[in-house]
């Protein structure tokens, strides 16, 4: 059995940036409400048209160049996403066709909120058993062009943003690496949090009638997934915890899901750590789902909290209900 490690490390926001004033004058809300409920002050979209493999290659060419590997060393893709852009074929395959690396396998998780650490357990799988030797993962999320920018769809449209995160797993050589993951989920809460439309249960899939009732929106219902939020995560870190025999003084940082700022508070109280231990970057970006934990990964590292042989955790909660965490060593 080998280890794998994250070799290379990429991230990648649109240019545009859309503050709390900008949303103002598209729906009733105020800067200071949308801070107070949830620590976002800025998110970026993108201009369309422009969908989740093109946001995501710049992300992965710095990915590639951190790990010093030449591209044709990649031996697979997973691409976690919930946008991508077609219901077939996933966007792995139009990021493979941006790359030109041939006949390599591709793979798609919908994952949402959990994609990039269910992930990175699916390359970690594959490495350890020597299958392969390097495997490029992406959280990318194109949130923007499905939001309701109305009044109606506030609830939603303030919390999220697009970007792209990138990693290389590879074989590990020495101490650091991936030590472990922990992947949940409970789909009874389901349609707490989910889209409605397009549904494949229905003939057609998409309709007029779909469209005026609103259900190609997100939809959720904001007090359970905030209940159960702030009970996973905690719960989540300390399976990292305990699966490694780690104390809480061993982390140099926890590096959660961009949910809410307000939700990364709770995590840092329930487990017992400083705020600073808990790394938060939600105010830039807001909440992009699949891409918000190597998004924080990257700021975290260029912000000089991220050195070799640093313990850290990684953990997030979203849709679905999924909940899950990493454990590794930079």
């Amino acid at each position: 059995m080998y280890r794998s490690k994250i070799a290379g490390l990429g991230g990648y926001v649109p240019e545009n940036i859309v503050t709390n004033f900008d949303l103002e004058k598209l729906m009733d809300t105020s800067n200071e409400w949308i801070i107070e409920r949830t620590g976002i002050h800025e998110r970026r979209f993108v201009t369309p048209p422009c969908g989740t493999s093109d946001l995501a290659l710049q992300a992965v060419k710095d990915a590639i160049c951190d790990a010093n590997i030449d591209k044709n060393d990649i031996e697979m893709i997973i691409v976690a996403t919930s946008t991508p852009e077609h219901l077939a074929p996933g966007s792995s395959s139009f990021l493979q066709a941006l790359l030109e690396l041939g006949t390599i396998p591709t793979l798609d998780i919908r994952v949402q909120c959990c994609g990039f650490i269910y992930g990175l357990s699916i390359a970690d799988q594959f490495i350890k058993t020597g299958m392969y030797k390097h495997i490029l993962l992406v959280g990318v999320e194109v949130q923007s062009v499905g939001l309701d920018l109305t009044t109606e769809g506030r609830d939603t449209a303030i919390l999220f943003g697009d970007g792209a995160g990138a990693v290389i797993i590879s074989r590990s050589n020495d101490n650091s690496g991936i030590l472990s993951t922990h992947l949940f989920g409970d789909g009874t809460h389901a349609k707490d949090l989910w889209i409605d439309a397009p549904a494949g249960s229905e003939s057609p899939r998409i309709s007029k009638e779909m469209l005026d009732e609103r259900r190609q929106y997100p939809k959720m219902n904001g007090r359970q997934v905030f209940k159960h939020a702030v009970t996973r995560f905690p719960e989540v870190v300390i399976a990292a915890l305990e699966a490694n025999q780690w104390t809480r003084e061993d982390i140099k940082l926890v590096i959660p899901h961009q949910a809410n700022m307000r939700i990364t508070e709770s995590i840092a109280k329930r487990l017992d750590l400083p705020l600073e231990k808990v790394y938060s970057n939600i105010h830039r970006y807001g909440n992009t789902t699949a891409a918000s934990v190597p998004l924080a990964m990257v700021d975290a590292r260029n912000e000089g909290k991220i050195k070799k042989n640093d313990k850290l955790i990684l953990a997030a909660f979203g849709s679905g209900f999924t909940w899950a965490s990493a454990a590794l060593i930079w």
